[in-house]
């Protein structure tokens, strides 16, 4: 996708990463992009406002009291005519000063006065980011409809190793053209399904499976940032809410079907990615089972309803989009779960290759055939889902 004609602000702020914001605005300007650059002072310490205007191929703004903005009105008039505001790498203690209001630099007083969208890269060490205090922040950011982009999990800086890493720029950049991307689904009604179900044994035991809901999570945000009005139906995970997206959580599969029940008649499009276990305990204890002395335990199990064959069998389904898992006989399997539950699409993976990485490889299978996407970041494979879908029904 090309930005011709985007009018960015990207505002860097005092990180390590602050080096990567020089490429990010290379790619920009090679996409077509006017960019404007706003530093913090401590961004300064890192990175060069010389190199920066030599990449943007305009001044860079670091004071709140530039006089060269008539009225010392950079806070308002550096951002009136952007199409959207970008801080990458965007702090710890900026993303708290967004959260709150606060306006004490022209970087921050920027975000406050904006009329356009913001989009924050956080960047920082992986403790920093796992701060209760962080993770309440960037949930009030999503909730208060900022997006953010990462961060991503590595090596860091201080060498040690988790999540906080900046998404490499090449990536941030995708994240600005997903925004900025056709809404494909406008005025469309899509119901997600994500995660793994829990089935008690008794009070303290389930039966489940190591499914993260990561892609689940990605096709909810794709599907929103394609313009849909997107309901989530999630059993327990430890993930965010994407913007935009309706969540409602589950813990068993008959607790996911009934969500699925009361919205499927008014969804135009139902993706069933949540790894729903296929049996439960037929009685479930009420009180913890205790070890029998080495004689072993028997469970009786039954099977859990199909949800997506339920769906795909009402009298006037959803376009309705199946995920299969598969160990081996990748083509074999998938495109005998598509005809055996009479789906338009599934999409498939292996499931090694999948289940808990941020990664994925998907294949998708229709009555036109086999088309791959390749590997890629979930998120990206989630976008190249939905534009496959769009296609299908003709949006």
């Amino acid at each position: 996708m090309t930005l011709k004609g985007k009018r960015i602000l990207l505002g860097i702020t005092g990180g390590v990463a602050a080096y990567k914001a020089a490429e990010l605005t290379r790619l920009l300007i090679k996409a077509g992009a006017d960019v404007r650059i706003a530093m913090t002072e401590a961004a300064t310490r890192f990175i060069g406002t010389a190199t920066m205007q030599a990449l943007s191929g305009q001044p860079v703004w670091t004071d709140l009291w530039d006089a060269r903005v008539p009225d010392s009105m950079g806070h308002i008039e550096l951002s009136r005519d952007r199409d959207l505001i970008v801080v990458a790498p965007a702090t710890a203690d900026f993303m708290a000063r967004v959260v709150h209001g606060r306006a004490d630099d022209l970087l921050a007083a920027l975000c406050v006065a904006r009329r356009c969208p913001l989009m924050l890269a956080p960047a920082m060490n992986v403790e920093m980011w796992e701060n209760p205090a962080t993770q309440r922040n960037a949930a009030t950011l999503r909730a208060d409809g900022v997006h953010l982009a990462g961060p991503a999990p590595g090596d860091q800086a201080c060498g040690e190793t988790g999540m906080g890493r900046l998404l490499e720029p090449r990536q941030i950049l995708g994240e600005i053209e997903a925004l900025f991307g056709p809404k494909r689904l406008q005025g469309k009604r899509v119901l997600v399904t994500a995660g793994p179900t829990e089935e008690p044994v008794d009070p303290v035991r389930v039966l489940t499976n190591s499914s993260s809901g990561k892609m689940g999570y990605a096709v909810a945000r794709a599907a929103s940032e394609a313009g849909a009005e997107v309901t989530l139906v999630s059993g327990p995970v430890s993930l965010a809410t994407p913007a935009g997206v309706s969540r409602v959580d589950v813990r068993t599969a008959q607790e996911m079907f009934e969500a699925v029940k009361k919205s499927a008649s008014s969804c135009d499009v139902f993706i069933s990615v949540a790894a729903v276990a296929d049996y439960r305990g037929k009685n479930p204890s009420g009180q913890k089972l205790k070890k029998t002395n080495g004689k072993g335990m028997t469970l009786e199990l039954e099977e859990n309803p199909d949800i997506l064959a339920w769906v795909a069998a009402l009298p006037k389904p959803p376009f309705c989009v199946g995920f299969a898992a598969e160990s081996e006989k990748l083509a074999q399997h998938a495109q005998e779960k598509r005809s055996k539950k009479h789906l338009p699409l599934i999409a498939a993976n292996l499931a090694q290759d999948a289940i808990g990485s941020d990664e994925n490889t998907i294949v998708l299978y229709d009555e036109r055939g086999e088309h791959p996407l390749g590997r890629g970041p979930k998120i990206e494979l989630a976008r190249k889902l939905l534009e496959h879908v769009a296609g299908m029904i003709g949006k």
